[in-house]
């Protein structure tokens, strides 16, 4: 739609919501940005800004557009409020996208997007392909089609909360890692997660590309579908961990050819690849992943000290991220998790901790019922405070053993977000003597 002449509301003054005021002011539009914070800053002077907003500011406001930051309930009643006399009501990434005309390539899932989204731009920009991370990683869309020149291509990694205010977002490639329960002090029911998430495929048509999991609960899709998998030898892309194959012949060594390790690492690179392949130009891998190192707070190796190796996996915010991280190890665990309560069911990680842990340490708000959980499998102890669990998980894990941090729950009962509490994690263990 042209936006010259009409009344853009955008919802939310954090990074995602000052590009959408950009952008919006670019294509002529009136921009007014409304915040529940007390202040707003960093826009330019033509903005209208609004803080301190409310339900009832938001019932009075009529707009040609709303636009809503990501990290705004959708549903809830602020947005609610503002969506009463707006003409229509997108998100930052729907709105940025129609102003991006190269190839776009969504990543989503219940874990791996940040890594997935890395490594996708990695072996374009390897390839000589301009690619970009964006959307939920690294920066907004909306900053992207700013930049002169844009990439031929964005890796997007693309979050339920995004997905959920799509209209006509279509992906070229839409990549599904997985599922699994999270986020469920925002969605209703698992299923409301699930539906949430699927929309990445809404669009998609037989011109486009789904790359998906084995065995995920999928609906019928109009896209080419190419699968990829770690224990289906039936899949297009299939991995033991170690290499990574296409209809059984070898594309990339694991082990020698990257610093990836463990079997979701497998699907990553695997999704990564066959997303990549789509675009039918010439891929450099060994070039790609000669450099690269992951994202931190991922089965990040911080130290080995005593024999023991120290494992920052702070990025593991649910059950399913737990449980892989877990199921990665070759090595006796001695695990520390805990945080947030979400309502999560922390009883199917029972068996797998049966198997892979000698104990667990628990802590934070979550920490007494994670707890009651963790003793039917292995010893288990609890503490208040992280630096308390890494002490204590010290003195549990022997020689030969991996202490691995891996919550299984979000932060912030206690820290920032979970690249904070993953520093914190790695600042103790450095300081250990």
């Amino acid at each position: 739609m042209s936006l010259k002449g009409k009344h853009v509301v955008v919802l939310g003054a954090g990074r995602s919501g000052r590009a959408a005021a950009a952008l919006a002011l670019r294509e002529g539009a009136a921009v007014s940005v409304y915040d529940e914070a007390d202040a707003i800053s960093g826009f330019a002077a033509e903005v209208a800004l609004h803080p301190r907003a409310t339900v009832e500011t938001g019932a009075e406001v009529a707009s040609d557009l709303l636009i809503v930051s990501p990290g705004i309930d959708t549903y809830g009643p602020l947005v609610q409020a503002f969506s009463r006399h707006a003409a229509q009501v997108v998100g930052e990434m729907e709105f940025a996208w129609h102003y991006f005309p190269g190839f776009t390539i969504a990543i989503t899932g219940t874990n791996g997007k940040t890594t997935t989204t890395e490594i996708i731009s990695q072996i374009l920009n390897a390839s000589g392909i301009s690619c970009v991370p964006c959307g939920n990683y690294g920066k907004p869309l909306a900053e992207v089609v700013m930049e002169s020149p844009m990439p031929e291509v964005i890796s997007l990694e693309a979050s339920s909360f995004q997905l959920e205010t799509i209209v006509g977002f279509k992906p070229h490639v839409a990549v599904w890692l997985n599922f699994a329960p999270d986020h469920m002090d925002r969605y209703p029911t698992v299923e409301s997660y699930h539906q949430a998430k699927l929309r990445i495929f809404e669009n998609q048509d037989a011109s486009c590309t789904a790359v998906v999991r084995s065995g995920e609960n999928l609906p019928p899709l109009h896209a080419k579908v190419v699968t990829f998998s770690t224990t289906d030898d039936t899949s297009d892309w299939t991995s033991n961990g170690i290499t990574i194959l296409h209809h059984g012949e070898e594309v990339l060594h694991v082990e020698k050819d990257t610093c990836l390790r463990g079997l979701h690492n497998a699907e990553n690179i695997m999704a990564a690849v066959a997303a990549c392949r789509v675009l039918g130009r010439p891929l450099d891998l060994k070039a790609a992943f000669a450099d690269y190192v992951p994202p931190p707070h991922r089965c990040e190796l911080v130290r080995t000290l005593d024999g023991v190796e120290y494992l920052n996996d702070s990025k593991a915010t649910n059950l399913h991220a737990l449980e892989s991280a877990l199921r990665s190890q070759t090595r006796p665990v001695v695990l520390i998790a805990g945080g947030k309560e979400k309502g999560l069911d922390y009883r199917p990680v029972v068996p797998l901790l049966q198997q892979k842990a000698l104990a667990a340490v628990t802590f934070g708000q979550i920490a007494i019922p994670l707890g009651e959980v963790m003793q039917a499998a292995v010893p288990t102890h609890v503490v208040p405070t992280l630096e308390e669990a890494i002490a204590t998980a010290r003195q549990l894990a022997p020689r030969g053993s991996t202490v691995l941090f891996s919550p299984g729950t979000s932060s912030f009962d206690m820290f920032r977000g979970y690249e904070h509490r993953g520093d914190t994690f790695r600042n103790i263990v450095h300081q250990l003597t």
